[in-house]
């Protein structure tokens, strides 16, 4: 399975990273991870520089996708940048994180979809009539969204969740989970994220 993270300039390194390094903690032999953005390098709100591994056109044919955000997300969404972008839920898994839901809105894939998002973007996907949760993570079917940088354990948590099970995306949390803390991180977890999981993943 390949899983692109969608990383643009300003990209906020919580987001895209944390997802990255708790998804290759599944430890998965057939998954590949990869950042996609629109060009060879982004650099990130902080001044952190990444190389892509792959394009955004080459990220419209992946298994999975997450889609970042960034201190750019609003002018992204505004821009040309998307062109190359063909996301499709009936046969992907899409995450959008904090103003990722920008993203999401502007794609047309919320049909209805409220959204969790960090407070800076309400009111922006708030105007584009879209209905936002007092809550840090929301699914319904294929699309998943997370509000506030921290959540993006909660996208991880769901994409593993839903490709390889409840079992491997407690183990990949456990992981990165503070010592002490692990079975809380767990239990947090399995609260926002279980109620929107299929049933037959819980039984």
């Amino acid at each position: 399975m390949h899983i692109a993270i969608l990383t643009f300039d300003g990209f906020n390194e919580l987001d895209s990273m944390i997802a990255l390094g708790i998804l290759n903690r599944a430890q998965q032999p057939s998954w590949r991870v990869s950042i996609a953005s629109p060009t060879a390098k982004v650099t990130s709100m902080n001044g952190v520089t990444l190389e892509s591994h792959i394009s955004l056109a080459e990220a419209s044919a992946a298994d999975a996708v997450i889609i970042g955000s960034g201190i750019h997300t609003r002018d992204i969404a505004e821009s040309t940048v998307l062109a190359s972008l063909h996301l499709d839920p009936d046969r992907q898994l899409i995450g959008a994180q904090c103003s990722g839901a920008l993203i999401l809105a502007k794609l047309g894939l919320l049909n209805g979809l409220p959204v969790c998002t960090d407070l800076v973007t309400k009111p922006w996907v708030q105007a584009l009539g879209v209905d936002t949760l007092d809550q840090p993570f929301f699914a319904q079917g294929n699309i998943a969204t997370a509000g506030g940088c921290l959540a993006s354990q909660y996208l991880a948590f769901w994409l593993i969740a839903r490709q390889a099970g409840l079992e491997a995306a407690q183990k990949a949390l456990h992981y990165v989970a503070p010592v002490g803390e692990k079975e809380h991180y767990l239990a947090r977890a399995a609260s926002h994220v279980r109620p929107y999981l299929p049933e037959a993943l819980l039984i």
